[in-house]
């Protein structure tokens, strides 16, 4: 990608890649994950995009094709997955050998491509800062999404009552069926009184937040004394073009929800935020992680939408627009 700031400017380039570092491997990647973060990168709204050109993209999966002098746990032919502070959009990438794990061998390459940066940032969000504790009541946004559906099967196998909140009301009924959810509501209108009769008199203790907005201050409302609401995206920020509506973001930014940190402690409430790249940066305590998450033996992520790389550009926009259920892959 030239330079962040639209979607068009994303082209297919070729170039030689060298041979993996002695701390590295090379991964023939075989998905790559799309995330909210890519598309705010891609138009320049998100703080930690590589300044001038750069690649796009922070999961994938594939087989390590070569192996650095110093690296040795893995071997050619092993079927990994990876996260990357971007530059997964491609066919072949070097990366520390820390950098990707072993998925299992039931798994598809699909699967294995929309588990790492939705299972941590579930995962990290829920236990670490949530103190996700069972028998917990959690409302979880964009439930229908790939954080959302890992989200509500960690909440499940810790023993916690979730409800999920989506945009649109064809998306209900698979939460219902499928990912069994004990409460979803559709958002919109009214939606802090479809919130308290879901709770049924229960206290809200955890809110996943990452819609922003009336639906953020609705929330934090509700939200019981000592409960703790963990932002890891704002989606009301998105775009469904290629390049952000200065204007109405202005608006919306003037408009956003002002939390006062003087009445924190009366309110007896926690508000936190999450990004997945800081967690990155510290290796050990992300396969720490990582280990606690694969204990928990999770089913592989739904993947909803499946695309070839040289459909990536209809890939984005049907990420975009908010249609999709489960996770939004790309195959090389």
């Amino acid at each position: 990608m030239p330079k962040a700031g639209s979607l068009h400017d994303l082209a297919l380039n070729t170039e030689r890649i060298s041979y993996p570092k002695p701390d590295e491997v090379c991964v023939q990647v075989k998905a790559i994950g799309l995330n909210f973060a890519d598309i705010f990168a891609m138009q320049g709204l998100y703080s930690a995009t590589p300044a001038g050109s750069f690649i796009p993209g922070l999961e994938f999966s594939g087989v390590v094709v070569a192996v650095g002098s110093g690296v040795t746990e893995w071997q050619l032919g092993d079927r990994v997955m990876g996260a990357t502070r971007f530059g997964g959009y491609v066919s072949h990438l070097n990366i520390n050998h820390r950098y990707v794990i072993a998925f299992p061998q039931e798994w598809s390459f699909e699967e294995g491509a929309g588990f790492l940066v939705q299972g941590l940032t579930a995962y990290y969000a829920l236990t670490q800062l949530g103190n996700l504790q069972p028998g917990m009541t959690v409302l979880i946004h964009s439930a229908a999404g790939g954080v959302g559906i890992l989200a509500n099967r960690i909440c499940k196998k810790l023993g916690a009552y979730t409800i999920g909140s989506v945009g649109q009301e064809c998306k209900v009924r698979f939460l219902q069926e499928e990912e069994a959810y004990d409460a979803v509501i559709l958002r919109g209108g009214n939606f802090k009184r479809k919130l308290e009769e879901a709770l049924r008199g229960r206290p809200l203790e955890l809110i996943m937040e990452c819609i922003g907005g009336k639906i953020l201050q609705q929330g934090w409302e509700t939200m019981a004394p000592m409960g703790h609401m963990v932002v890891y995206g704002n989606a009301s920020f998105s775009s469904h073009g290629a390049k952000p509506n200065y204007p109405k973001l202005i608006w919306k930014f003037l408009r956003r929800p002002k939390i006062d940190p003087l009445k924190l402690p009366t309110l007896n409430k926690s508000l936190m935020g999450f990004n997945l790249i800081y967690l990155y940066e510290q290796t050990d305590k992300m396969h720490r992680l990582l280990r606690e998450l694969q204990d928990l033996a999770l089913k592989p992520q739904h993947i909803g939408h499946a695309f070839e790389f040289n459909q990536m550009h209809q890939a984005i926009r049907l990420f975009q627009s908010g249609k999709t259920v489960g996770k939004v892959v790309v195959r090389v």
